[in-house]
């Protein structure tokens, strides 16, 4: 047997021979995965057959969520309480508010105008017949001094001697200048306002308010407690009494009024007036007529420094 320096395996006996490895196909790229929907999840299935499937557990609660307290519910009340406040106001609703309040305001003040007239509103029909006549009174009274002064103008017209007729009209009217003026005492018919003031509340404005009324009912010459009264007098407090003219005066106070008795009375008996307001004050009124009244306090003629005659 002949043997060789590589001696080969007998057949049979030898490995088989690995085939050429072919070269890997290469992978091409995987396009992106889209976005699926999110999967509901599924009921766990029972483990045995025949058996009902087993509801889902809810979640259990975390830590945090179990420790933080339940919020209460807010009520009606509360959620218009926050609606309204703080308040968030725009220009158009201030504009508007401020129309109105104007417009309030041009009302109270036309509802407070109107009331005035509430105490004749309320008045009895014995006073408004009383207040109609002292109306009627004050006409009739212009209408005699307008007929009276168309009288004088004829009487001078057709007088033979003017002359005379004017001095005598001159000498009249002086007398009723004098008597206006304080300068000379006069006497007629009126009445006499006595006010009794125990608790000292009645003011000079309560007094001037009184003669005021008294004036515009009529009155020709008033005095009260020995003090002429002219166009120039004038009213002012003083300690425990009032000052007319800078005298000093002390309660009860007595006026005496030369006038048509008739119109003077009720004038201060009207529904608001003198007497009820005085009576407000604890004072005690007394009114008295009669055909007599002497006015005989003067008052010295001033004789003005700059203003003379228009004829001289």
């Amino acid at each position: 047997m002949s043997t060789n320096d590589n001696p080969e395996e007998p057949e049979g006996t030898g490995r088989p021979s690995e085939p050429p490895k072919s070269p890997e196909p290469q992978k091409s790229p995987e396009p992106p995965q889209s976005a699926q929907p999110p999967q509901t999840p599924q009921p766990p299935r029972s483990s045995e057959p025949g058996q009902p499937p087993q509801p889902p557990q809810a979640p259990e609660p975390s830590e945090a969520s179990a420790e933080a307290p339940a919020q209460p519910e807010e009520t009606g009340r509360q959620r218009l309480a926050a609606g309204l406040w703080p308040p968030r106001v725009s220009r158009a609703q201030l504009i508007v508010a401020l129309l109105l309040f104007v417009l309030g305001l041009g009302l109270a003040i036309q509802v407070r105008s109107n009331s005035d007239s509430s105490a004749l509103r309320g008045a009895r029909q014995e006073d408004l017949v009383r207040i109609l006549d002292e109306l009627d009174g004050r006409t009739k009274r212009l209408e005699d001094e307008k007929q009276r002064l168309e009288d004088q103008r004829k009487e001078l017209e057709s007088s033979s001697d003017q002359a005379e007729e004017a001095r005598r009209q001159t000498v009249e009217k002086e007398r009723q200048l004098g008597i206006l003026a304080g300068t000379v005492a006069a006497q007629g018919p009126g009445i006499t306002l006595k006010i009794t003031d125990p608790t000292g509340q009645v003011q000079s404005d309560q007094l001037l308010d009184t003669l005021q009324e008294l004036r515009a009912a009529g009155a020709e010459a008033i005095q009260i407690n020995g003090v002429r009264i002219v166009a120039s007098s004038y009213f002012s407090d003083e300690d425990g009494g009032v000052a007319i003219d800078g005298k000093k005066i002390t309660q009860p106070y007595e006026f005496k009024v030369i006038g048509k008795p008739q119109d003077l009375e009720p004038a201060l008996n009207i529904p608001g007036g003198v007497v009820q307001t005085l009576e407000k004050e604890q004072a005690t009124v007394a009114v008295t007529r009669s055909a007599k009244i002497v006015v005989d306090a003067l008052r010295a003629a001033k004789q003005p420094d700059y203003a003379r005659s228009s004829s001289s």
